[in-house]
């Protein structure tokens, strides 16, 4: 088995085979901003993960994986305990897959996958056998997994800037935006939809959005998690986060467990 201790030095750029495969397990840990020649699929098991990115913050929860394009500045964050299995895949594999980095749904084939894959050794080929086989079924999988909105575009405006460097404390209201980077809130407004594409209420949501599922992930109270995001009531955060994902906070903290399915992760028949 493929497993890396915590404090092991690793570098996938230094393997000549299609795919390399590790498993592992971290605590609190902050992998620093870095780049490889080869393209990354992480899937987590247990626990949470920020993925920063240029113009992109994504979160990779547990039973979900991110997709890391080859040589993308990005840095990763890991909160408490995370068991997760990595794949890199080769350039000439990673030109198959998404060109920006992406989360994806995992279900239980593409876990079997990943799991097998991960835990292959070093020097295997991948080219003839069941490890070929297991390599074009990931693929098709990878393919055709769901697409998860689990990312905060950041914009670039040095006006802005605050809210990119406070993203741990809930956005203000537009209107106390305004009056502390001394811009109108239209100019604000313009401004944040010209780099993300997105009004400030919607990106203030998504906000809102990515921090419900950390601190769902994390465990934390349901009460607790309302009160962080601003919410006056319990209630107010569950018609918000039904409203955002299709399900309530607690079905989704459920299907967060290991051997659990993703609410949403069903393909279109």
């Amino acid at each position: 088995m493929a497993w890396l201790e915590p404090d092991a030095r690793f570098d996938p750029d230094s393997f000549s085979a299609p795919v390399v495969g590790i498993c592992s397990a971290l605590g609190d840990h902050d992998s620093g901003s870095h780049r490889h020649a080869r393209g990354q699929l992480l899937f987590t098991r247990q626990g949470c993960v920020r993925i920063e990115a240029p113009g992109r913050l994504c979160l990779l929860p547990p039973t979900q994986a991110a997709w890391i394009p080859a040589g993308l500045m990005h840095r990763a964050r890991m909160r408490e305990t995370v068991d997760y299995r990595s794949l890199y895949f080769s350039p000439a594999l990673s030109a198959a897959l998404p060109v920006e980095i992406t989360i994806l749904g995992v279900n239980p084939l593409l876990r079997a996958l990943l799991e097998r894959m991960a835990e292959a050794p070093f020097d295997c080929h991948w080219q003839e056998g069941a490890s070929a086989h297991l390599l074009a079924l990931c693929l098709s999988e990878l393919g055709q997994a769901p697409r998860q909105p689990l990312f905060l575009p950041l914009p670039e405006d040095r006006r802005l800037q605050g809210l990119v460097q406070s993203l741990e404390r809930l956005p203000p209201a537009l209107g106390e935006l305004a009056r502390h980077v001394g811009a109108s809130e239209r100019t604000i407004s313009r401004v944040l939809r010209r780099d993300t594409g997105m009004s400030y209420q919607q990106w203030r949501q998504q906000w809102r959005l990515l921090r419900a599922v950390e601190q769902l992930a994390l465990q934390r109270p349901q009460g607790e998690i309302a009160e962080t995001l601003g919410f006056a009531t319990d209630s107010a955060f569950i018609a918000f986060f039904r409203g955002m994902t299709g399900v309530t906070p607690g079905a989704w903290g459920r299907s967060a467990t290991p051997g659990s399915g993703r609410p949403g992760d069903r393909r279109p028949g």
